[in-house]
């Protein structure tokens, strides 16, 4: 692909979604973009982002960004975030919040939503503890088509074996055909909205937990920055934000620092909470 071409998708892809693709990584750009030209009748990319530079094509721009995004998803990633959230981080949200009876998640680039549903059956086994409790799950992503998906909630074999325990399985799932189908009662816990990160979060805030993990390593280091300080202003001044366990806030933020739990999780720096293993 000529070097005009690369620059062209290259520098839409920054300013539509922050997303970095270096030189190295054009193989990236003719994996995920050629079915899509193909299908579009170009035989080449060159040739397809020809007619983009001659006339701009709104909606063939989006399904570009989309197929180039990262969708990467799994039940109950890496474990860790979610075993201190139920185990941990939830009974001190209860005694913080208990006045309120109320709390918000907010979990950025969701995906197919197996992040967000993970987070819902954690809350249902522990829904003894939340009688008379109000808990909002918001996830988000700036692909249309994957939150279409994620809210039908339909999972292959390969997907529901992937970090789901049996037991969640039988117990929130039920079969359709070659498919699992996620029962509607954890759906419902679930409320997907189409977000940019570059956009600013302030109409969906405030949130009590942010999950942002795995998003970071996409992006440059002014990008980055940016969206932590979008962060940083919608979640509560006790708040908890989650990273992935390879992304770190530091020399990016003043804003978080990081707690003694585990790796990936940030508190604000302002801020004397405490989050402690469970010594059991």
């Amino acid at each position: 692909m000529a070097p005009g071409y690369f620059e062209y998708l290259r520098d839409f892809l920054k300013q539509d979604s922050g997303l970095i693709v270096t030189p190295e990584k054009m193989y990236l750009l003719e994996t995920r973009l050629m079915p899509l030209a193909r299908s579009h009748g170009f035989d080449n990319l060159a040739d397809l982002v020809a007619k983009l530079q001659r006339h701009p094509d709104k909606a063939l721009l989006v399904k570009i960004s989309e197929a180039m995004n990262t969708h990467e998803s799994l039940f109950f990633r890496d474990q860790a975030p979610f075993k201190l959230f139920q185990d941990v981080i939830l009974d001190q949200l209860i005694q913080r919040r208990a006045t309120e009876k109320r709390f918000r998640i907010w979990c950025a680039a969701c995906s197919t939503g197996q992040e967000p549903y993970s987070l819902a059956m954690v809350l249902r086994e522990e829904a003894a503890k939340l009688n008379g409790w109000q808990a909002e799950i918001v996830a988000t992503d700036i692909s249309h088509s994957v939150l279409e998906r994620a809210k039908e909630g339909l999972y292959s074999q390969f997907e529901v074996q992937r970090g789901l325990p049996v037991t969640m399985l039988v117990k929130h799932f039920t079969q359709d055909g070659e498919y699992w189908r996620l029962n509607q009662d954890i759906r419902d816990m679930v409320t997907f909205k189409p977000f940019n990160l570059l956009d600013s979060p302030k109409a969906l805030g405030p949130f009590d937990i942010v999950m942002c993990r795995n998003v970071l390593i996409y992006f440059d280091v002014e990008t980055k920055r940016k969206v932590l300080s979008s962060v940083s202003n919608v979640l509560r001044e006790d708040g908890v934000l989650f990273l992935g366990s390879a992304e770190s806030t530091m020399g990016l933020s003043d804003d978080f620092w990081p707690v003694e739990a585990g790796r990936g999780v940030y508190r604000h720096h302002d801020c004397t909470l405490s989050i402690a293993e469970d010594p059991a």
